[in-house]
């Protein structure tokens, strides 16, 4: 336990309440960040705080200076965040407290996650909770020994009054405490190699998911809690479990959430996409910022839950929500926007979070006229739908078919109803002030949106989406690996500036995997190929079995972080783990296989008490549990079997195909020029050929 080094450090630790901010803009002053390119620095380079961007030569500046370093970290589209640059940052008296005595640094974290990693946990041990904006006071070699998150101006000036003078008359209580504070951050960070564990069985699986199920909202979908996070890879572990164990509980479970995740709030019924949380517990109130990280997952999740349901609702949800990325999100040279923001200017020219979406009931009924009582019925303009201030946020909570039967009129002539209606909304949505754009483009959330458009072509069959995942794919290619097949973290106005993290490679080479899988084109499996052995090289700790989240080649910070836990996106290692499991498929001859044998034992003593938060682990559970196939297709007609094939939800599985022979081993010596065959193998072990994707599908036992 660490020793708090006064009551003054706990004390300031404190999460204030809200303000609203006003639409105020002042460049009196210009601070260095003006030369950066994150949207969210941007937003601050005309505060009077002399703020930096993080580097090496300005906590350099600080030992030199021996001051303290102030570090604030958030991005553009949090509310909060912008609450306290009006209350603080942009206050003459605060800025003149913290140009005096700290050396402050801004920082973006979807930019630097690397950084915000370790403050995070550092403000978590410290009080128990976090969130942005995170505020950290450190010690000049990047130690810290205080944190907050929102503070309204005059807790602000006292904390740091008190700060300043701690750190002048008992600097050596501060550095034993930050001292003792660094040593809890790196252990709680610390992965054992645990080369003697047994293999993680089905049983103990069934189990984790019996104790995981307590916390089912089997009602309103997710859990029982509020607010409610969409879990990308919770929904898509229990949809891969469900379907390959037979258990019709747990999809039902699963198609629960997915429908009333679709008829929330959180759902944007008029201009498509997701939200990133709702605050209670029916998915109506979103905190309504969009980032492309959820929307590309999401994707995949309800294309996913297509293939095997053939529900039209999840349908219907993947292509709006491709919609709203294409029209919002979408760069012209084929990257992916970050995010837009949660607030947007009001009828009164104030921001206001949510003010670009809900809608008022006169509003509503002056808009649609004659089809505004169904319409009130169909989104809940009602008690169930109503937020605040006359305002609502559209609901659904009955089916296409109760409703239609309720006016007596077929489901097509109510949802031909309904989508006139939702037009019109749009058309006059067009008509307010937008909320703000993230417009840098962040290679990990690219992958993972390059990866969604990957599925919804899979299993939709739509070839836009191929073609915009070719165009992603091409953009990643040119503009963020570089010769030597490491990456960039950013890219923006042509620029790019930051070394990419564990989680870029890992959700690229996932989705250029994905991607050869449906195009078969071995431009894309080279490439997958390439990054990953890059990783292996530059990322992985021989010592603890795992990958580090930071290459060898990037600066030194007070840790070198490994990230296990799978949060609203994947661990960066568990996908990795994944990725390296799917290439020994591929590649049996690489050793890829022991390394993600070894990241799995690494993690597994989790997964019992805590598998929602090691979700995207446990597909390797069922992976090494039960068949894997690889399917090969060889012949003339290799992409149109392969397209047939790869419209099935088949997760325990790879494929690979070519017109005869491609360069994988799996490939060779199978080409028969009179027919294409389909081979379906377990570690090169194949079953005899055969011509169809029926046969094929009998074979896996579909």
């Amino acid at each position: 336990m660490i020793k708090r080094l006064t009551i003054i450090l706990v004390l300031l630790t404190i999460t204030y309440g809200c303000t609203q901010k006003s639409n105020k803009v002042t460049h009196r002053h210009t601070n260095a960040l003006v030369n950066e390119t994150s949207p969210y620095l941007l937003q601050h380079a005309h505060n009077p705080v002399n703020w930096e961007a993080w580097n090496p030569d300005v906590l350099a500046r600080a030992k030199k200076e021996d001051k303290p370093l102030l570090i604030s970290i958030g991005y553009a589209a949090c509310h909060w965040c912008h609450v306290m640059e009006e209350e603080c940052f942009e206050d003459e008296e605060v800025a003149q407290m913290m140009n005096e005595n700290f050396i402050n640094i801004k920082i973006d974290r979807e930019e630097r996650p690397d950084v915000d990693q370790i403050y995070m946990d550092a403000i978590q041990i410290i009080s128990g909770n976090g969130g942005w904006p995170l505020n950290i006071v450190a010690l000049p070699d990047g130690r810290p020994f205080w944190g907050a998150t929102y503070v309204p101006k005059d807790n602000w000036i006292k904390s740091l009054k008190q700060l300043k003078d701690l750190y002048k008359n008992d600097k050596s209580k501060v550095v034993q405490y930050a001292s003792d504070l660094a040593n809890g951050i790196n252990a709680i960070n610390l992965v054992e190699n645990k080369s003697d564990s047994s293999n993680y069985t089905l049983d103990q699986l069934d189990t984790a998911v019996e104790n995981w199920s307590q916390y089912f909202d089997t009602f309103l979908g997710g859990y029982k809690r509020a607010p409610k996070f969409m879990m990308p890879n919770n929904w898509g572990f229990l949809l891969h479990y469900a379907t390959v164990n037979s258990r019709p509980e747990i999809m039902e479970y699963v198609n629960t959430t997915l429908t009333r995740m679709a008829y929330g709030g959180i759902f944007d019924h008029v201009g498509g996409g997701f939200s990133r949380y709702a605050v209670d517990t029916k998915w109506h109130v979103p905190h309504f910022e969009k980032m492309l990280y959820d929307n590309g997952q999401l994707t995949s999740l309800y294309a996913e839950a297509y293939a095997v349901t053939k529900n039209e609702l999840y349908k219907k949800v993947v292509e709006e929500t491709i919609g709203f990325v294409k029209e919002e999100l979408m760069d012209e040279n084929g990257g992916f926007y970050s995010s837009l923001d949660a607030d947007s200017l009001n009828e009164n020219g104030e921001l206001e979070e949510g003010a670009y979406y809900v809608w008022t009931k006169e509003e509503l009924s002056a808009l649609l006229g004659s089809d505004f009582k169904i319409f009130k019925d169909y989104y809940s303009i009602n008690s169930y739908g109503f937020w605040e201030k006359e305002n609502y946020v559209l609901i659904r909570d009955k089916s296409d078919e109760e409703i239609a039967e309720k006016y007596g009129i077929a489901t097509l002539e109510l949802k031909l109803k309904m989508n006139n209606a939702l037009s019109i909304l749009k058309k006059r949505r067009e008509k307010r002030s937008r909320p703000r754009l993230d417009d840098k483009i962040l290679t990990s959330w690219n992958g993972l949106m390059l990866k969604g458009l990957v599925d919804a072509y899979r299993y939709l069959n739509n070839k836009e989406y191929l073609d915009l995942a070719l165009k992603n794919a091409m953009f990643i290619e040119k503009e963020i690996i570089k010769n030597d097949h490491s990456l960039f973290r950013n890219h923006k106005d042509g620029k790019s500036s930051i070394n990419a993290f564990l989680e870029d490679y890992a959700t690229i080479i996932e989705a250029y995997l994905a991607l050869y899988e449906v195009t078969f084109d071995e431009k894309w499996l080279n490439l997958s190929k390439k990054l990953l052995d890059y990783t292996k090289s530059h990322f992985f700790d021989k010592k603890s079995g795992i990958f580090f989240f930071t290459s060898d080649k990037d600066d030194s910070l007070i840790r070198r972080s490994i990230e296990t836990n799978d949060n609203v996106i994947s661990a960066s290692n568990s996908i990795m783990a994944k990725n390296l499991l799917k290439f020994h498929k591929l590649f049996p001859n690489e050793g890829y296989e022991n390394l993600s044998n070894q990241m799995l034992k690494n993690v597994q003593e989790n997964f019992d008490k805590s598998a929602q938060g090691f979700a995207n682990w446990l597909h390797l559970v069922l992976y090494k549990n039960q068949n894997f196939y690889e399917i090969a297709i060889v012949g003339d007609n290799y992409k149109e079997l392969g397209k047939e094939i790869s419209s099935n939800y088949l997760p325990n599985s790879i494929l690979a195909g070519a017109k005869e022979e491609g360069s994988i081993d799996l490939l060779q010596n199978r080409y028969d020029k009179n027919q294409t065959l389909v081979y379906l193998c377990i570690e090169g072990s194949c079953k005899l050929p055969v011509t169809s994707t029926e046969q094929a599908l009998k074979q896996l036992g579909r």
